[in-house]
Order: C-alpha cells, then sequence, then structure tokens
C-alpha cells in the first residue's frame, strides 16, 4: 500500500494546503487551493468527476471472470481501476449484487484498490466510495458487521442517542472499510400505509419526530468523519407508486409540503447534512412542468438551494430508476439533472452514453465549464472534509479493531430492544412462561433475508427462543401460504404449547391471514410478530398478543424474543398510526401507542 508521503505526492500537493479538524463537518477547507486544483483539470476529468458509478466485482484489480463479463457488456471496461481509469469517476457505489461486500476485510481492499487507481491517474483525486446502508432493511454490508434496527424502529424507540450511537458506530465501521459516504438517513415523512419503497424505511409520520431522529443519525455519522445523505427531496413519503418501476406523483399542497416534507430537510440542513439525494418524483404544487424533482430547477435550485439555504452536494437516486426515465432518454437526463442543479449523477443505466452526452453539452454550450466547477468545488470541499486527501486508505488492524466489536454488537441488541412495540396484549398472555409455554411452534412468512443477517425469519426466532429455554420449532409457511401449508402449520399447532407467528404486510385477501386465524381456532395461545409493516395488526382482531418489529433483521427478531420472553419489557411506541381494516378513516392505534409489561 502506498505510504502516506506517497499519497501526498500523487494528490499534488494538496493536502498541505487544507487545514482539517476532527469531525467531517468541522474541518475547515481552502477554497482557494481547491479551485487551483480544479483550474488543472482536463474536461473530461471534470466530467468523470461528476458521477458516482457501480462496477462488478470484489476486487479493483483482479475480479471474477463473471463479474469481468458484467462490466464489459455494462460499462465496456473490465474492472473498476478501468473504470477509473477511462471515466475519472468521482465516486464508486457498492452493492451486494454486484459482489462488492462480500466480507469486511474484502471491502477494505478494494476501497484501498479503487482509492490506489484514482490517486495514480495524473491529477489524480482520492474517491468517494458509497453505498446505502440505512439498516434494516436496506443493508449493503452485511455480518460480521454491527447491524442495527432500521429508521421506523428507531423512530418507535425513540431515543436521538440512540439515533447518534447508531449513526457513530455504523460510520466508524464504514469508514474503516473504505467506505466514506452513506446514503442514509431517510428523511422522509411516510404517511400512506401502502407505500411499497419507503415504509419502515421512514422514521415515522410525525415530521418534528423525524427530524428529530435524523439530525441525530447525522450527528453520529459526522463524529465518525462519513458523510451522511439525507434523502429522498423534496419527499417521498406519500407515495403508492415505487420509482424504482413508475413515476410516483405528490399531490400535496405546497403549504402541506413546509408542515410535512419540508421538516426534516431543514433539520438536515440546520445539522449540516454533507449530501442530500433527489427523488424521482413528480410534485405538481413545486414544480408544475411535469418533470421529475431530480430534473427540477424550480425545486433543486429554488427551494433546496434558495429557500432551504443548502450549499453542499446534491445527488440525484439511481439513474437506473425509471422515475427518471419516463419522460426523457438516458442522453437527456445527467445534462437536465445539472441544469436543475444536481451535482453528482448516480449510477446511469449507460456511463458511456451518460458522461458523452455531459461532455457534449459543455462542447455545445448547453453546460458551461463554470457550471461543472460549482458542482466539482462542493464535492471536493466534501472530500476534503473526509480528509480523504489526508487519509484515504484503510488497514487490516483497523477493520479487526473496529467492525463487529463486541461493544457495537451489544449496543445494536440493547438498542433494538428499545424499539420492540407491543400493539395488543389481551388477557396478558404475555411474557410467556417457560413453565407454560415451554414448546412453541414459530411459523410465518420468510422473506428474502436482507443483506448479511443469517435468516430466515422462522429459524432466528425459533433460535433466539431456543437460547431464551423454550423448545422451538421453525416451520416456514411464506408470504402467500397455500391451503396444504396452512394444513400442515395447524397440524403442527396441536403439538405446541403456543404459537408464534410472522406476518408480512398481510391484507385482507392474504392467505396469511387465513393461516393466522386457522392457527387461532385451535385454541392455542397466538402471538403475532409483524415483520414489517406495523399495519398487519389491523386485519388480524383475533390475535391476542401483537408485537412490531418493523424489520425481519436478526437484531430486530432476537430483541422481540426478547420480549415475548419476558426478558425485557417491551417500550416502542407506534411511531405511525395504524387505520381500521374496515374504516381507514378511523385511527385503531394512535402515534404512541404501545403497551408495557
Amino acid at each position: 500500500m502506498p505510504t502516506r508521503r506517497t499519497v501526498l505526492a500523487a494528490t499534488a500537493g494538496v493536502t498541505a494546503a487544507l487545514a482539517v479538524g476532527t469531525p467531517a463537518h468541522a474541518a475547515a477547507v481552502d477554497d482557494k487551493k481547491l479551485r487551483s486544483l480544479i483550474s488543472r483539470m482536463t474536461l473530461e476529468e471534470k466530467v468523470g468527476q461528476l458521477f458516482v458509478m457501480r462496477v462488478y466485482g470484489h476486487s479493483a484489480t483482479d475480479p471474477d471472470q463473471a463479474d469481468i463479463d458484467a462490466n464489459l457488456s455494462e460499462i465496456g471496461v473490465r474492472t473498476a481501476a478501468e473504470l477509473i481509469a477511462r471515466y475519472r469517476v468521482g465516486g464508486i457505489i457498492y452493492f451486494t449484487w454486484a459482489h462488492n461486500t462480500r466480507d469486511p476485510h474484502q471491502i477494505a481492499d478494494l476501497s484501498n484498490g479503487i482509492q490506489r487507481a484514482s490517486l495514480a491517474q495524473p491529477r489524480g483525486l482520492p474517491v468517494l466510495v458509497t453505498t446505502d446502508q440505512e439498516h434494516g432493511i436496506v443493508c449493503r454490508v452485511g455480518a460480521p458487521a454491527t447491524l442495527f434496527p432500521g429508521a421506523m424502529a428507531m423512530g418507535a424507540g425513540g431515543s436521538r442517542e440512540d439515533a447518534r450511537t447508531l449513526g457513530r458506530i455504523s460510520g466508524a465501521e464504514l469508514r474503516a472499510i473504505g467506505i466514506n459516504q452513506d446514503y442514509s438517513p431517510d428523511a422522509d415523512v411516510n404517511i400512506n400505509p401502502a407505500n411499497p419503497v419507503i415504509g419502515v424505511r421512514s422514521f415515522g409520520a410525525d415530521p418534528d419526530a423525524v427530524a428529530a431522529m435524523v439530525a441525530a443519525e447525522v450527528g453520529g455519522y459526522q463524529r465518525s468523519s462519513v458523510a451522511a445523505t439525507a434523502k429522498h427531496f423534496p419527499g417521498h413519503g406519500d407515495t403508492a407508486v415505487d420509482s424504482h418501476y413508475g413515476f410516483p406523483v405528490i399531490t400535496h399542497s405546497r403549504e402541506l409540503w413546509e408542515k410535512l416534507d419540508a421538516v426534516p430537510f431543514r433539520a438536515a440542513v440546520k445539522a449540516g447534512i454533507d449530501a442530500i439525494m433527489t427523488a424521482h418524483i413528480q410534485f405538481p404544487a413545486l414544480d408544475d412542468s411535469g418533470d421529475p424533482a431530480t430534473l427540477s430547477h424550480p425545486i433543486l435550485t429554488g427551494i433546496l438551494r434558495g429557500e432551504l439555504g443548502y450549499d453542499g452536494v446534491v445527488v440525484t437516486d439511481s439513474l437506473g430508476m425509471e422515475g427518471v426515465r419516463t419522460k426523457y432518454g438516458d442522453d437527456r437526463v445527467p445534462v437536465l439533472a445539472l441544469k436543475a442543479g444536481v451535482d453528482q449523477l448516480l449510477n446511469p443505466p449507460d456511463l458511456p452514453v451518460a458522461w458523452n452526452a455531459v461532455l457534449k453539452a459543455v462542447q455545445g454550450g448547453e453546460l458551461t465549464e463554470a457550471r461543472l466547477d460549482e458542482s466539482i468545488l462542493r464535492i471536493l470541499r466534501l472530500k476534503a472534509r473526509l480528509k480523504l486527501f489526508q487519509q484515504p486508505y484503510v488497514s487490516g488492524h483497523g477493520v479487526d479493531r473496529t467492525v463487529g466489536t463486541r461493544a457495537h454488537l451489544a449496543a445494536a441488541d440493547r438498542i433494538a430492544e428499545r424499539t420492540t412495540t407491543l400493539l395488543v396484549n389481551d388477557g396478558r398472555l404475555l411474557p410467556l412462561s417457560r413453565a407454560a409455554h415451554r414448546k412453541l411452534l414459530v411459523v410465518g412468512a420468510d422473506p428474502a433475508s436482507p443483506s448479511g443477517t443469517t435468516g430466515p425469519p422462522t429459524g432466528v426466532l425459533a433460535a433466539a427462543f431456543t437460547e431464551l429455554g423454550f423448545t422451538a420449532t421453525a416451520l416456514s409457511t411464506g408470504t402467500a401460504p397455500s391451503a396444504a401449508t396452512i394444513a400442515k402449520a395447524v397440524a403442527a399447532a396441536q403439538d405446541a404449547d403456543a404459537v408464534v407467528v410472522g406476518t408480512y404486510n398481510v391484507t385482507a385477501g392474504n392467505s396469511q391471514k387465513t393461516l393466522v386465524e386457522q392457527l387461532v381456532a385451535t385454541g392455542r395461545p397466538v402471538v403475532a410478530i409483524a415483520v414489517r409493516n406495523p399495519y398487519d395488526v389491523a386485519q388480524l382482531p383475533s390475535v391476542r398478543a401483537y408485537l412490531a418489529g418493523y424489520s425481519w433483521t436478526d437484531v430486530e427478531l432476537r430483541a422481540a424474543a426478547r420480549v415475548i420472553a419476558g426478558q425485557v419489557g417491551p417500550r416502542g411506541r407506534l411511531p405511525v398510526p395504524v387505520q381500521r381494516a374496515d374504516d381507514p378513516a378511523q385511527v385503531l392505534y394512535p402515534i404512541g401507542h404501545g403497551l408495557s409489561y
């Protein structure tokens, strides 16, 4: 690995000009030196600095053949090092499906290889290495890294200190493996129970509570010198369409936006947020052109920059998503995003097309080089605040000292215990007694496990109960159990003292509802855990004990088991209202509802 002296030489003396404090947001940056650096860049280098791109492979220079083939097919290069050499990209985003995140030491080596490849170029710059580590249902770096409850669970816990701890520990572990920017926290206010893409990724439905949690988590990440990214501006919490596959429209008035969606983003700006991610949504009250917010000058420059006073980095959501591709072609989207006020172009579906489109827009006069310089200055300021000019590399010792330590894992477990929410406990069925309910049957949905968790949920729960002194058997019944599967579960329940069932987004016509009702009809005590959206409880009024776990990750499932067993008391409170199933205009359980023992 190059020494610090080599790095200083490779960055053309820029590091010597940067006065750096301890926290990322406190670092003083010399704009004059950064502008001098920009002035020496070629136009092609400037264009590349605006892109944050995916790349396949566990290694920057020696990926597996299948990943080489995927890179050649999608990008026209073989490796991350070739991607950087050809396009001079300013950032790389890691994905599990791109085979970037096998284990902590491999990720650290990949990060070092990416930085080495970039710094070896003429006028080489350090790279922003990014990922989506929201925790809960969206995580790219899995075990043995520490995994925390997701945002809605954290909202149920309601502790700003816990949110700061999450940001601090998650940030420290990401930084140790060479990831210096996290696309988190989610600042959306989720007021639509049918929201297919945000839901439990949001802290809740109360804008002030969401704002407090966002600001606290941002502070934690900043303390660990990792850039936090609030998303998805101007607010994706009231959609019934997933912008990955469609083009959502937000019908809020401007007044409602100010009172609801804007509140957490204002808090993020006040907290010194490092980056804000755009939403591929149409918001007619803010811009009636029909363009997505990602391509909207009135929204990004007029409101975000002008009214909210934000001068940090603005990054698009993935440009491969359908919401931003509906109206314009892949060659126009990046140009229009830059004209709207974006700084970074994330993960275009076809990098050669997007990169050349921006280059030609400058050469043809549609974009000025000065406009690119504005965005590059913001990007370099961020890299300087993160101390990447001085410390672009990470060490194996740092990985071992930081990632998945006993103290970090214990902190995640303690935080998770404060999030589990007891919604129903008729007849004080809970906590279950090992004397009266020793033999447990654990059934229910086993959705694909979030990245890096062991799964499946029924197996994790059964193992947790066994550790707590019960005799537990797992039987996966799925998200849409067949009549035969239901019959098998009902037969197995006859031999159990109690049944624990995990529910996953239950609707009126879903056969999960039939499963639970038939289990209740056996007369055996039935305890249900909503392992994603807490709204499931409204569909199943016959269940005597119902908990909200907010995710099917190990840390949350284990915490729910400890609550059910009475090892800890339930402390979570609903961060969203649950409406009645038969009359959605009526609230069944309000924000703040939660029972205790």
